[in-house]
């Protein structure tokens, strides 16, 4: 089980934890943060001869250094951050490009694909951007929110009412995504932006969590106050795998730190690493 934990500045504390789970034998979740830039990545591969942990790992390999590249030139060129939704679209899309390319060239690779979900934090606001069936949510004050829409055969049949939520729990099909990073040269990108309270928790997470948990339970676990992000982190994938671990179990917590939102238009930390940078 990989376990990490960063405090930036008193800021942002960031949370990541990957398992292979008990059934499955090799982990093609990645997963990638850097508090410095507020940002997160998580895949979830999927392919034949383990080829699907190569589309992950080039998912938040990827993306990472583009992104981090770009944000590093925002130092010089500040108007690059107006219009973060677009940014982060166009920049998965030139990983899903890549990941195509990959697949096309190699036979190994034949029909390797990945899911993504893609968070930047700002300031107080979260950005996201996702693709396929991995999550996004939101613990705030007790309560636990889904930020995304699975990509999912499962989702549009619950969509058109063919099937009940409770029957959509036991689905043997519920694994079947309808879009993902790397199947076709261009990929629809969902995005939106949120604003961020004092004391938040972002969770993104593979359905290696979500299968196994209930989002009752994701929330109980989360708002274990007593213990730290990461010993939360570890106990969301310790109970996925106690309720059979059937696929690979990724994590990642981001947590806005209440004094770090005192000043939300000036953005403290996020300008501080710029004026480091230049």
């Amino acid at each position: 089980m990989a376990l990490a934990e960063i405090v930036l500045h008193d800021a942002l504390t960031v949370a990541a934890c990957s398992d292979p789970g008990v059934v499955r034998a090799h982990n093609e979740d990645a997963v990638f943060v850097d508090a410095d830039f507020g940002i997160a990545v998580l895949a979830d591969g999927m392919g034949g001869y383990n080829a699907g942990e190569v589309a992950s790992s080039m998912a938040t390999t990827l993306l990472a250094t583009s992104f981090s590249r770009l944000l590093r030139g925002a130092a010089e060129a500040p108007e690059v951050l107006g219009h973060p939704e677009q940014i982060m679209s166009d920049e998965v899309r030139g990983t899903n490009s890549a990941i195509y390319r990959a697949s096309q060239s190699s036979a190994a690779c034949a029909g390797m694909g990945t899911t993504l979900v893609f968070a930047w934090i700002l300031g107080r606001q979260l950005h996201l951007a996702h693709v396929g069936d991995s999550r996004a949510y939101l613990w705030r004050r007790g309560t636990l929110h889904l930020l995304t829409k699975d990509h999912s055969l499962l989702q549009e049949q619950l969509d058109e009412g063919l099937i009940s939520p409770e029957a959509a729990r036991h689905a043997e099909h519920r694994n079947l995504v309808t879009r993902a990073l790397g199947v076709e040269s261009d990929v629809l990108v969902d995005t939106a932006t949120h604003l961020l309270e004092p004391d938040d928790i972002v969770l993104l997470c593979s359905d290696g969590l979500n299968d196994m948990l209930e989002d009752q339970e994701i929330g109980e676990l989360l708002g274990q106050d007593k213990f730290s992000l990461a010993t939360r982190a570890e106990h969301l994938v310790e109970r996925a795998n106690e309720y059979g671990g059937r696929d690979n179990v990724s994590v990642i917590l981001l947590r806005l730190d209440a004094h770090s939102a005192a000043q939300p238009a000036a953005k403290r930390w996020w300008h501080g690493f710029l004026n480091q940078a230049k």
